[in-house]
């Protein structure tokens, strides 16, 4: 009879942890800018089946040679993305950016137009089939490595969007990685961004972040960006830090031990979540005002 009730107190305790957990959605978003249908992780917190009103939506972009469901599968706390939806009650989606896009619209492949799937379709997709605020107010997003870039640059060309952006170990500087060992890799994978041209250097200065600040300055979008010290990409976050100060942008900037690895943004996530939150919770109270 013991071991009865210790087991029916398990059931019923799993019962209740799936019961009262976030959800996660596969959404598919047709891109008509590039012919093909690409898939959106999103998960929503348990709160969401119970209420009616709309839900602020934070956007986390995945890096280089990865995918769209990365963020789900790749930290060592598989239920961290979960866990930060529920917390603050945020819906949190996990688009598709292909392995080496940067989230850019290439100026020569039209199968590969990153950033007008990402700010038009994806965005328009996600207000049509949830109930999420529908305006800046209620948007931001995040990234890391190449994901930090493309979330730097997406709310840099796109404010109307975004009310805030961080980026974690961005490729803030994308000529970067022309400077590594895998550079021949590097030109052969940025072909469907730049064609034949993927080994110009000052085209990837040209799209890179730290050519920036003063769009950043201009759109005075809170900002919150950090980098392991042991990451090969510390330097060029120093550089943008640098360049943020130096034209009196507001940001926060953080280096803390680490490299460039599933622990480090582990750790980092729930930082940027709390940033947005209270972002969030600011702009929701200005409008019920």
């Amino acid at each position: 009879m013991k071991k009865f009730k210790m087991l029916l107190s398990a059931f019923l305790l799993c019962l209740t942890t799936m019961t009262y957990a976030a959800k996660v959605d596969t959404l598919q978003v047709a891109s008509n800018a590039m012919g093909k249908t690409y898939k959106a992780a999103v998960v929503l917190p348990n709160s969401y089946a119970k209420s009616k009103t709309g839900f602020p939506v934070m956007y986390l972009l995945h890096g280089a040679y990865g995918h769209f469901g990365d963020w789900l599968k790749n930290t060592p706390n598989k239920k961290l993305v979960h866990n930060l939806a529920d917390q603050y009650n945020m819906i949190i989606v996990m688009p598709e950016g292909e392995t080496f896009s940067f989230y850019l619209d290439s100026p020569v492949n039209k199968e590969s137009q990153f950033e007008t799937f990402i700010t038009q379709e994806v965005v328009q997709k996600v207000d049509k089939t949830y109930r999420t605020i529908a305006n800046k107010n209620g948007r931001v997003i995040t990234g890391l490595s190449m994901g930090g870039h493309g979330a730097l640059y997406l709310s840099a060309r796109h404010p109307d969007l975004f009310c805030a952006a961080g980026s974690m170990s961005g490729a803030v500087d994308m000529g970067t990685m022309l400077n590594r060992d895998s550079a021949a890799q590097v030109v052969k994978l940025m072909q469907p961004v730049f064609g034949d041209k993927s080994g110009n250097t000052e085209l990837y200065e040209q799209n890179s972040v730290l050519r920036m600040a003063d769009k950043l300055k201009a759109n005075k979008l809170p900002l919150i960006i950090d980098c392991g010290v042991d990451d090969f990409l510390i330097e060029p976050n120093r550089e943008l830090h640098r360049r943020l100060v130096y034209n009196k942008v507001d940001h926060d900037y953080t280096e803390r031990p680490g490299a460039h690895t599933w622990e480090y943004w582990e750790n980092s996530l729930p930082y940027h979540v709390l940033f947005f939150n209270k972002i969030l919770l600011k702009n929701q109270q200005v409008t019920k005002k």
